[in-house]
């Protein structure tokens, strides 16, 4: 470079000045992949333990967790259900007495119900937290209550029984009590006339806390008629593996002869505990193998243990 009396000056920059620019973009370099590559770390680790942090925190946490609903709530669901101006509607006694057993039963309760009503939603709703299980005699109508409310189990069974038949066949039971017909078995290998061996595998594999006999529905001399369902849910209640030794089995149209004179014969007067307008309510025991009778106070039993001895 020329200065001005013509003589050229030549400016050399000092090698520490470059060195220390490029150590300065190096720095930056190191700093921005230094805090990258901790952010990735971050995130990956993070990603990681979130389904474990969630599954220790569901199995940490109390079972209060899936509460009861509140007794309000059941109230209101009760006290509308039994407003319904439909027949065929349980009254507001009725759905109470089955209510209040339900609101006491420690989730999960297992609640059977034999029939497909007009209650049907409100017995899904008021276990809540518990499994409620639908059996009915007609296939669609089964199939088609699950389409509309995919919340709800439900599955069919064939009767082979006949009201008209009810005498004859509870005269078979008390003659084969020592075998098809036992008080305590798994119905699932049963041949006994009365026991329904058709339902789901898981029917005869859980302990069930409360049955609703509702259906079937028709009353007539050649219809199904309720002796089976009676008679099913009284070896259920006496086969219980584990849970509570106590069932509740409620009965509906408890005032009708069928389903009077089946109770008396297998869920046992001396355990009925209740009843309200057209419902019955018994509460009957797990039992031994070795027992052969259904009731306690049972002659018909007894002559036939006789009998079968001599």
């Amino acid at each position: 470079m020329k200065n001005g009396n013509g003589n050229t000056k030549l400016i050399l920059l000092h090698p520490y000045i470059q060195k220390q620019g490029s150590s300065n973009r190096l720095w930056l370099l190191a700093f921005i992949s230094f805090f990258t590559l901790a952010f990735l770390l971050t995130l990956i680790y993070t990603r990681d333990s979130i389904p474990t942090t969630v599954a220790a925190a569901a199995s940490a946490a109390p079972k209060s967790a899936n509460p009861l609903l509140a007794k309000p709530v059941v109230d209101a669901l009760v006290h509308y259900a039994s407003n319904y101006n439909t027949s065929g509607h349980m009254s507001n006694a009725e759905l109470k007495m089955i209510s209040d057993v339900l609101r006491k039963c420690s989730p999960p309760c297992n609640f059977l119900v034999f029939g497909l009503t007009l209650e049907t939603l409100l017995w899904k709703a008021l276990n809540h937290n518990g499994r409620t299980v639908f059996i009915d005699e007609n296939r669609y109508y089964a199939a088609y209550v699950e389409e509309k409310h995919p919340g709800i189990e439900a599955y069919d069974v064939q009767y082979t029984t006949k009201i008209s038949e009810m005498n004859d066949l509870i005269a078979y039971v008390k003659e084969t009590i020592r075998n098809e017909c036992r008080p305590v078995q798994n119905l699932l290998f049963s041949d006994c006339k009365l026991g329904l061996n058709d339902l789901p595998n898981h029917a005869y594999e859980l302990d069930w806390d409360v049955i609703l006999i509702d259906g079937p529905r028709e009353y007539w001399p050649e219809a199904p008629g309720r002796m089976s369902p009676i008679f099913t849910a009284g070896v259920l209640a006496r086969s219980k593996k584990g849970g509570s030794p106590k069932t509740h089995v409620f009965v509906h149209d408890f005032n009708r002869k069928v389903e009077r004179v089946s109770s008396k014969e297998f869920l046992c007067k001396e355990n009925l505990v209740e009843s309200q307008d057209w419902l019955g309510h018994f509460v009957v025991e797990r039992m031994e193998e070795n027992v052969f009778q259904f009731c306690r106070n049972s002659t018909s039993s007894s002559s036939s243990s006789s009998s079968s001895s001599s």
